[in-house]
């Protein structure tokens, strides 16, 4: 008859037998989010003005401090940028699931730790973070592209590429009719070396955190695009955009030209290029 101990060790080895001889398959994290990032119905395009000077620190702290700490709340930043043609320009999008999450989440980060401890250092870098539209996606499919966050060993130099925002100011209750005008402006972008990153109208909801202002002038319609490099802006993107506004401009649907707004990810930025 076997002694406990020597039963001890049977149990030990037919575990290990009937352990699998293969390490089990994963998700690579650097091509395939998290399946929490999905589902944003809440988007703020957030255009903010620095200080002279100052951008490259802002963004140096902006992505030390607050893209976890944002996370942890059930919201993301969807991406983070340079505007190109304002040197004082630093634009990031952030996303929530729901308006009742948004008021979640902005109390637990503003109201949280990391922000009272560095709030301080960011304000006295901004001169206006007022310039802040209230997005949802045009339907399910077109929300914002939410990609892995930056890999630090397979992209060492951080984000690249290019994004590209397409915003149009739309007459009242003219979205829906807009959005279907402005269809074959938007494939001509893609056939340009555009991939679609997201197509966004005005949220038409009450600002539930007010201590965060959101513009009123709306609607608007925003069309979010991810470029190769500079040769694709400039060869192919810039051209179609300049010969589409004069077609949209003539559906009698905008309140104002719309506005080409280029922007540089910043090294940590989820919306960049990515060769998949």
């Amino acid at each position: 008859m076997a002694t406990p101990v020597l039963k001890s060790v049977l149990i030990v080895l037919a575990l290990f037998q009937l352990a699998p001889t293969q390490p089990p398959m994963v998700a690579n994290s650097w091509t395939e989010p998290s399946a929490h990032l999905t589902d944003f119905e809440v988007i703020e395009l957030r255009r903010y003005t620095v200080k002279d000077d100052a951008r490259a620190s802002f963004a140096e702290y902006f992505e030390a401090y607050f893209p976890e700490a944002i996370e942890q709340t059930g919201a993301i930043i969807a991406g983070s940028f340079f505007e190109r043609n304002h040197p004082n320009g630093f634009t990031w999008i952030r996303g929530f699931h729901t308006m009742e999450a948004r008021a979640t989440a902005d109390a637990a980060f503003y109201y949280g730790p990391v922000w009272r401890e560095h709030r301080k250092t960011m304000n006295d870098l901004l001169t206006d973070s007022d310039n802040v539209l209230q997005l949802r996606p045009l339907s399910p499919e077109r929300g914002v592209t939410i990609l892995p966050a930056v890999d630090p060993l397979a992209e060492p130099d951080g984000g690249s590429g290019i994004v590209v925002a397409f915003i149009c100011p739309i007459k009242a209750n003219s979205v829906e009719a807009f959005a279907k005008q402005a269809e074959g402006t938007f494939a001509n972008f893609r056939a340009a070396g555009a991939r679609e990153a997201g197509v966004l109208v005005t949220l038409d909801a009450t600002n539930n955190f007010p201590q965060l202002p959101i513009r009123t002038d709306t609607p608007y319609l925003v069309w979010l695009g991810l470029l190769r490099d500079n040769e694709t802006l400039e060869r192919e993107m810039t051209p179609v955009v300049k010969n589409s506004i004069p077609s949209l401009t003539a559906t009698g649907l905008l309140r104002g030209a719309p506005e080409f707004v280029v922007l540089d990810p910043t090294p940590r930025s989820r919306l960049r290029w990515l060769p998949q």
